[in-house]
């Protein structure tokens, strides 16, 4: 992301396998440069997959866990938080309510 450290990489596929998906919170005092990631990734999140399910694949678990739980969703059940081919939903509606300029 420009002006930032952060990186949004999709890498290969671990084979020990996927890092663990976990529910981070995210508190109201996060960094500027922060809160901007966190916004770029849901806004590429939203224009790729938008309301449909999606494998997790190799993306960021370190990213996707700050959304885990909240608006990012599992798609299935039972859902393995360590499976690449987990299916993920993103949650439009707190989307909205969290990220209000990203929802047209």
């Amino acid at each position: 992301m420009p002006g930032t450290d952060y990186q949004f990489t999709i890498r290969r596929a671990n084979p020990k396998g996927a890092t663990k998906l976990i529910e981070r919170e995210r508190f109201k005092d996060r960094k500027p440069a922060d809160q901007r990631a966190d916004k770029a990734f849901l806004e590429q999140a939203i224009s790729y997959f938008g309301e449909e399910p999606f494998e997790r694949g190799c993306l960021d678990a370190g990213r996707l866990s700050w959304f885990f739980g909240r608006e990012v969703i599992p798609a299935m059940d039972p859902f393995d938080p360590y499976s690449y081919e987990a299916l993920l939903q993103l949650n439009i509606d707190l989307i909205h309510v969290s990220f209000p300029s990203l929802i047209k």
